[in-house]
C-alpha cells in the first residue's frame, strides 16, 4: 500500500483548520442537531423541505470534518524559521515582477492544502511555487505554463 502524501501545511494553515473543525464538532452540529430536531416536530417528513435541508446541511459538514481529520491526520508542519535567509522558502511572501508587461505579483509560499491563487497563497508544487522554491531576489526565474514560456524578476521577498 502506497503511503499517503503528506499534507505540508504553515503553522498557521494548521490553526485555521484546528479552528474549523473546533467550530463544526462544536458549534455547527449542535445546530444542525437543533433544525433536524424542530423540522421532525413538525410532522411529515416526506414533504418536509426544511428536514431535507438540515439533513442536507449535516452531510456537508461530517463530510467536512472528516476532510479535515484526514488532512490532519498525516500533516507536517514546515519549519519556516530553519531554512536558508538567502533563498525563497515555504512560508516566505515573494514579490515579482512579469518582465514582459511589468505586472507586479505577491504569493505566500504554502502547502496544495493552503492553496488560493485568488487569496495570494501559492502551492509550493504549483509551476511557479516550485521555481520560486530556492531563488533570491534579484534572480529571473523562467515559468513553463500552458499559454506560454514567461519570465520573472524576483523583487523581494519576507518571511513570515
Amino acid at each position: 500500500m502506497a503511503e499517503e502524501k503528506k499534507n505540508i501545511l504553515t503553522y498557521e494553515g494548521l490553526k485555521q483548520l484546528e479552528d474549523e473543525l473546533q467550530n463544526l464538532k462544536v458549534f455547527r452540529r449542535r445546530e444542525v442537531a437543533q433544525k433536524i430536531k424542530e423540522a421532525r416536530e413538525q410532522g411529515d417528513l416526506s414533504e418536509n423541505a426544511e428536514y431535507d435541508a438540515a439533513r442536507d446541511e449535516q452531510r456537508e459538514i461530517e463530510n467536512r470534518i472528516a476532510e479535515i481529520e484526514k488532512i490532519l491526520k498525516n500533516v507536517e508542519v514546515a519549519d519556516e524559521g530553519s531554512t536558508n535567509a538567502e533563498t525563497i522558502n515555504f512560508g516566505c511572501t515573494v514579490r515579482f515582477e512579469n518582465l514582459e508587461t511589468h505586472e507586479e505579483f505577491t504569493y505566500k509560499l504554502v502547502g496544495s492544502t493552503e492553496s488560493d491563487v485568488l487569496n495570494g497563497r501559492v502551492s509550493n508544487e504549483s509551476p511557479i511555487g516550485s521555481k520560486l522554491i530556492g531563488s533570491k531576489a534579484g534572480q529571473v526565474i523562467t515559468i513553463e505554463a500552458p499559454k506560454g514560456t514567461f519570465n520573472y524578476k524576483i523583487l523581494d521577498f519576507k518571511r513570515n
